[in-house]
C-alpha cells in the first residue's frame, strides 16, 4: 500500500522572523540616516542664517542701541529711520537704475557668449579650441587685482572710460560660465546631434532649437550668478566711473561712509536695501533651475 505524502504548510520559522526584523531594522536605519542628514542641514542653515538675521535686525535698531551692552538680537525699539535716512541722503533711485542697466545687459551678454563658447568647446574637436579653453581656465588662476591695470588701460584707450560700456564689456566673457556650459554640453549625447544632422538640420539650427532649450537650467543658474556678481561689483565701477550720476549701488553705499565717523544705522539700512533686488531675483528664478532631460528625443 502506497502512502502519499501530503505537503505540509510551512510554518513561519525563526528565519522568517529574522528577515522581518532585518527589514524593519533596515527601514529604521534609513530613517535614522535621513533624520540625521536633515538635522545636519538645519544646523548648517542656522549657522549661516544667524549672521544674516543679526544683520537685518540690527538695521532696525537705533544707532544708540547697536553697541549697547549686553548685545541683543531683537531690537527693543525698532525703527525705520536708518532706511529713510539712507534713501534720502543718497540718490538711491538713480543708483538702482544704473546698476539694473549694467546687470541686465551684462547678464544677457554673459549667458549668450558663454553658451556659444561652451557649445563650441564641447562639440567641436579642434586642438586650437582645446588650447583656447586652457587659456580661459588660466584666467581663473590669476587674482582679479592683477588684471585691473591692463584692463583699465585697454578700456581707456578704447574711449570707454566713464561709461556703462566700459563696465559691461570686460565682464561679458567669464571662465566660470564657459566651463559650466562646456561641462553640460559634454553630457549631451552626440547621437542627438548626429540625428539632427541626418535630418538635414544646420549647425545654427541645432544649436538654437536643440542645445539652447536643453541648457535652460544652466542658463538660469549662470544668470543668477552673473546678476549677483555685477550687482555686488565695487572695484571695477569705482575705477571706471567719476560721474556721480553714473554711480552704481555699491559706490553709493560707500559714499555714505564718512571720513571721520560712520553712521552704522544708515549704513546697515542702505546695505539691506541693496540686498532686496538680489533676493527677489533668486526667489523668482530659483524654481526654474531644475534638471533637464538631455536624452529627450532619443530612442532606447
Amino acid at each position: 500500500m502506497k502512502t502519499t505524502e501530503i505537503p505540509r504548510p510551512v510554518a513561519a520559522g525563526p528565519g522568517r522572523t529574522v528577515s522581518k526584523k532585518r527589514s524593519r531594522g533596515a527601514g529604521s536605519g534609513g530613517l535614522r540616516q535621513a533624520v540625521s542628514a536633515t538635522t545636519l542641514l538645519w544646523i548648517m542653515a542656522c549657522l549661516y542664517g544667524l549672521p544674516v538675521l543679526w544683520f537685518v535686525l540690527s538695521s532696525l535698531k537705533p544707532a544708540s542701541d547697536l553697541f549697547s551692552y549686553p548685545l541683543t538680537l531683537v531690537p527693543h525699539n525698532p525703527t525705520l529711520s536708518g532706511f529713510k535716512t539712507a534713501w534720502e541722503s543718497a540718490n538711491f533711485s538713480q543708483y538702482f537704475i544704473n546698476t539694473a542697466i549694467v546687470c541686465v545687459i551684462t547678464t544677457i551678454l554673459t549667458v549668450g557668449v558663454s553658451c556659444c563658447t561652451g557649445y563650441a568647446l564641447a562639440k567641436y574637436d579642434n586642438r586650437w579650441l582645446k588650447a583656447f579653453f586652457l587659456c580661459i581656465l588660466a584666467t581663473t588662476m590669476l587674482p582679479s587685482e592683477v588684471m585691473l591695470a591692463p584692463e583699465f588701460l585697454v578700456v581707456r584707450n578704447l574711449g570707454l572710460y566713464n561709461s556703462f560700456a566700459g563696465i559691461i564689456l570686460p565682464a561679458v566673457l567669464t571662465a566660470t560660465g564657459c566651463f559650466m556650459f562646456r561641462q553640460f554640453f559634454l553630457t549631451v549625447p552626440d547621437e542627438l546631434v548626429e540625428a539632427a544632422r541626418s535630418d538635414g538640420a544646420r549647425e545654427l539650427s541645432i544649436f538654437l532649437r536643440i542645445m539652447v532649450p536643453l541648457s535652460r537650467p544652466i542658463m538660469l543658474t549662470l544668470a543668477i550668478l552673473s546678476f549677483q556678481w555685477r550687482w555686488n561689483d565695487y572695484i571695477w565701477p569705482l575705477l571706471m566711473l567719476n560721474d556721480p550720476n553714473k554711480f552704481t549701488v555699491q559706490i553709493g553705499i560707500q559714499s555714505i561712509v564718512g571720513a571721520q565717523n560712520i553712521n552704522w544705522s544708515v549704513l546697515l539700512g542702505a546695505s539691506v536695501i541693496s540686498m532686496i533686488p538680489l533676493i527677489l531675483v533668486f526667489l523668482v528664478f530659483q524654481r526654474y533651475v531644475m534638471g533637464a532631460d538631455i536624452n529627450a528625443g532619443l530612442k532606447d
